[in-house]
């Protein structure tokens, strides 16, 4: 009896020490996996060649186009090459638009430097007085309200200096929908990038084409005719155009590590692959699916098997209205599959992660900050920066907009890079290899964290959880711009 009553308080007293002695072994094997995702890319990365070779040899990657085409099956024979034996083209059938040619001409003078924007119709030829509309927010048109109407509005693509305080801006689509309602004939906007840049992107809020023509001018042009227009001088616009859209086929690129535990749930970590025709796309979204890509290497080099399926997708079609993103959504709710995933880990024109944005999931800040707290026992330059901010207007969106967790990059880019989103100076030059690499190196230790969770705080928030969830982002106004919102009143 007495050595049963020993036996019991040894192990009473054992239970703690060997519970602590486990959790130790666990911290610890997570941070050798950390250290060795860390290592390997710091030796072996291939994300700064990949990207050289994909812009120099393929260049553009526009949705539907030649280039676009060979962008999908360099990235699948690459993630071939990795080991991936579960490596899918996802093909889907849409509209694709295509730039032709486009005139400008201001009282009768030619614009030599100036772009159609994404949607425009295929055919413009328009001539009217031109109105200045600020930055083209509602406020600025229903200032205005029927001056607008029969005029071709001018717009600044940002926030103009001088303007209020707390002014929140809108995508140029929500800026061109604006123009529309209020009956502009047609929109300039203004680049925000001194030096002649000119900036493309959709002026679709729905990836259809658009009633009005939609131009871009550089900052230069546009600040001088704004200036004309406020000295009292009456200036005609004259817009010639041509485009073409077309049903074409494209593909997304999906590639799975599978779990070894929760077979049933999915990670997706997911980035556009294609870009604008203007120049190559280096930044965007270059530096995003090349970070991707080199995560599935380093993680097939090492062996790596997670918690949670990981698949790793490159997206077309984002450009062009968050096409791809929103097939394979489609294409997981009818397959029953929508509710396996866990979460949805988007990285676009980002990198240099100072953190992670928990995109309005509150619950998963502590989480966020943790992995960083086990990201900076590798690196102490990782400096745990996370955000808690939904937005919208890239592949993420199409996932939460069914409720799914997202989770974005906090960037730390060096400022010139975004002075060329959208831009025909989007090129490699702009590349900076070690902000790549850091891309990699935290992205990685980070999906791998999130991967590898006991469980998700975060879960798929149901259709009236969503709605609200918007809501509270303050979301809805934008979405009913786009008509993307499917909630009613």
């Amino acid at each position: 009896m007495k050595n049963t009553q020993k036996t019991i308080k040894l192990l009473f007293f054992s239970l703690p020490i060997i519970f602590l002695i486990s959790c130790n072994a666990n911290q610890e094997k997570e941070q050798n996996v950390l250290n060795a995702i860390n290592q390997e890319v710091q030796e072996n990365s291939k994300a700064y060649s990949n990207l050289e070779k994909m812009t120099s040899e393929i260049g553009h990657r526009l949705t539907g186009s030649d280039n676009g085409a060979e962008a999908e099956e360099y990235t699948y024979e690459l993630l071939k090459s990795y080991g991936y034996e579960n490596v899918e083209y996802h093909e889907f059938e849409v509209e694709a638009w295509v730039r032709d040619s486009v005139r400008l001409e201001i009282n009768s003078e030619k614009v030599a430097e100036v772009v159609s924007l994404g949607h425009s119709p295929v055919s413009a030829d328009i001539e009217h007085e031109v109105i200045d509309v600020s930055n083209g927010l509602r406020a600025d048109f229903d200032s205005l309200k029927e001056e607008v109407q029969g005029k071709i509005a001018l717009v600044y693509i940002g926030i103009l200096e001088g303007s209020p305080e707390g002014l929140k801006n809108i995508h140029r689509s929500e800026k061109t929908a604006l123009a529309i309602e209020y009956g502009a004939t047609g929109i300039i906007i203004t680049n925000q990038v001194p030096g002649g840049v000119l900036l493309t992107g959709t002026a679709s809020v729905t990836g259809s084409l658009i009633d009005i023509p939609a131009i871009c001018v550089s900052y230069e042009k546009g600040m001088e005719l704004k200036e004309r227009l406020k000295k009292g001088e009456e200036i005609s616009a004259h817009i010639q155009m041509s485009n073409t859209s077309e049903m074409i086929k494209s593909r997304n690129v999906i590639a799975t590590l599978p779990a070894k535990e929760k077979t049933n749930e999915n990670i997706i970590i997911g980035g556009h692959l294609d870009s604008w025709d203007l120049s190559t796309g280096a930044i965007d979204n270059g530096i995003g699916i090349a970070a991707i890509l080199d995560i599935a290497r380093t993680y097939k080099a090492l062996n790596l098997q997670p918690k949670r399926n990981i698949k790793f997708v490159m997206f077309m079609g984002e450009e062009q209205g968050l096409l791809g993103s929103k097939e394979m959504v489609k294409m997981l709710a009818n397959e029953k599959e929508l509710g396996n995933v866990a979460y949805m880990m988007n990285i676009d024109m980002s990198g240099n992660p100072k953190g992670f944005n928990a995109a309005g999931r509150e619950e998963m800040v502590p989480v966020f900050d943790k992995i960083g707290y086990e990201i900076q026992e590798i690196d102490s330059s990782y400096e745990n920066t996370n955000a808690n901010s939904a937005g919208l207007h890239s592949d993420h969106q199409s996932f939460m907009m069914e409720g799914v967790p997202v989770v974005g990059l906090v960037g730390n880019l060096e400022r010139k890079v975004y002075s060329y989103y959208h831009s025909n100076g989007d090129d490699f030059s702009l590349v900076n290899e070690e902000h790549l690499m850091n891309t990699v190196r935290f992205g990685g230790m980070f999906l791998w964290e999130l991967a590898n969770l006991e469980e998700i705080p975060a879960k798929k928030l149901d259709f009236e959880q969503t709605k609200e969830f918007l809501i509270d982002e303050g979301l809805k106004e934008e979405l009913e711009l786009g008509n993307e919102w499917k909630w009613g009143e």
